[in-house]
């Protein structure tokens, strides 16, 4: 049985991509660059492009490079190895990576560093300075000196308007490594116009750096408001968000997927929600077909993420599910299999999921097939909700999905959903629950309960990874 009161909020886009996670859920690029994709040749640092004026944040439409801004945020390397005449407290290893010799910094040293943070500082010392940096908020306790220097940080943002390329990116990838500190988000949003500027230029090279960033600033829901309001004061406001995010090729020079991730973030407010959902606009039907993009599980997660947020706004419940939208088999469809059913049971799902190819693949992801079924989730919560979906096959698409599951996570998010489509109706007065009040006491003892098998299948999956250790699904009967 559905417990009232399981979705209480709205939550926060997850990024699909391997990375290091902090206590607080934020992404941070990878220090060490294991797995990295070379990036080819670094520009040299002291290129004679033009760039912005020295003294202010640099405006969009900087220096491109020939072959885009280097690799992705996700591979983001540490430095390069030049060595640093300048910084006697920085090491130079074999591997010509540049480290911290501690993690911490007198302020002597700090003073020092931030002297090198200028935009008319000399080209190689301002490089090794930002390398070295860099190489700070790879790691957790560097993340949290600098996460409380302000200094650090306005520098930073202004070095990336940068004539060196090489210094404008390493400046970014610091500038995300230390946004998973809600510390940093005060100043960090005192140039949100700046940003959302940049981000839109067409032609920015860096761009894909900007909406990484914005991706999470956009995670903590003060900071959240403050980027819907810049993007409001912009002029374009969210249909210009949406507009991006559907044009392919939007920027030749960045593939803008973690604008995905940013709206589910924006979805958190119920503004947003409202714009996503307004019957005259027709936005939510442009972001169905990305469901199943397969070039990028970051942007394909962000569209789920984004549809599993409006699905708390139970009262266009029927509008998603009728005719207009038909929302019902997007979220399924990544979800079934190549199985065959008898003619009685295909008939009852919808066109879409009847007759799937033999070499029909489930989504790939557990943290989106998850996503998918709270999704349908949250559609059954009103009584005409549960009666949609239930006369549209969701049971047999999920009864096939939970005997070839293997994530317990996932397991458990089927089997909560199957006892909604099979189970008894709610008491009258209970129809909708979502608005069903649960006292205090009640509510502390599903919490715990919650927790309780989080932990439990923490365990389990970690079993399932030890030596000759298999995992299985018992399955539901049909």
């Amino acid at each position: 049985m559905l417990r009232a009161g399981a979705h209480a909020q709205c939550t926060r886009s997850r990024d699909r991509t391997p990375r290091r996670r902090d206590a607080r859920g934020g992404e941070t690029l990878s220090p060490d660059g294991a797995g990295d994709r070379q990036g080819g040749p670094r520009p040299p640092l002291g290129d004679a492009q033009q760039g912005p004026e020295p003294g202010r944040l640099g405006p969009i439409g900087g220096p491109a490079p020939s072959s885009g801004p280097g690799p992705s945020p996700s591979r983001c390397r540490r430095g390069t190895g030049r060595s640093c005449v300048a910084l006697p407290w920085l090491r130079h290893d074999p591997g010509r990576r540049l480290q911290a010799s501690c993690p911490s910094m007198d302020e002597v040293q700090a003073r020092e560093l931030l002297g090198f943070l200028h935009l008319d500082t000399r080209p190689d010392l301002k490089g090794q300075a930002t390398g070295y940096i860099l190489g700070l908020t790879g790691n957790v306790e560097g993340r949290t000196l600098l996460a409380g220097r302000p200094d650090f940080l306005e520098a930073l943002l202004l070095l990336t308007g940068d004539r060196s390329l090489a210094v404008v990116k390493d400046s970014y990838h610091s500038l995300i490594n230390l946004s998973v500190a809600v510390a940093t988000h005060e100043v960090l949003a005192k140039e949100l116009p700046v940003l959302l500027h940049r981000l839109l230029d067409p032609g920015y090279a860096f761009a894909d750096q900007v909406c990484t960033l914005l991706s999470n600033l956009s995670r903590e829901e003060g900071t959240c408001r403050q980027v819907f309001q810049a993007v409001q004061e912009a002029g374009l406001g969210l249909a210009w968000v949406v507009e991006a995010f559907c044009t392919e090729g939007y920027n030749k020079k960045a593939a803008l997927h973690y604008l995905g991730p940013l709206l589910s973030n924006l979805t958190q407010l119920p503004e947003t929600r409202e714009f996503l959902l307004d019957r005259s606009r027709c936005v939510v039907q442009r972001l169905l077909p990305y469901t199943q993009y397969e070039a990028s599980a970051i942007r394909r997660g962000g569209v789920i993420g984004t549809l599993r947020n409006c699905c708390f706004e139970y009262k266009y419940h029927e509008w998603l599910l009728g005719a207009e939208v038909d929302l019902l088999p997007f979220l399924l469809l990544p979800l079934a299999g190549p199985e065959e059913f008898p003619e009685a049971e295909m008939e009852r799902l919808p066109v879409d999921l009847q007759y799937l190819p033999q070499d029909k693949q489930r989504e790939k992801d557990p943290d989106i097939r998850k996503m998918l079924l709270e999704a349908v989730m949250l559609l059954t919560a009103t009584k005409a909700g549960r009666q949609l979906v239930k006369e549209k096959g969701t049971y047999l698409v999920v009864r096939e999905l939970h005997q070839w599951e293997t994530e317990p996570d996932v397991q458990a998010a089927c089997e909560k959903l199957i006892q909604v489509l099979i189970g008894d109706e709610p008491e009258p007065g209970m129809e909708n629950l979502l608005e069903v009040k649960i006292p205090e006491d009640v509510e502390e003892r599903l919490q715990h309960l919650d927790r309780e098998e989080e932990r439990q299948q923490g365990q389990q999956e970690t079993q399932s990874k030890g030596p000759g250790a298999q995992m299985g699904s018992s399955g539901l009967s049909r």
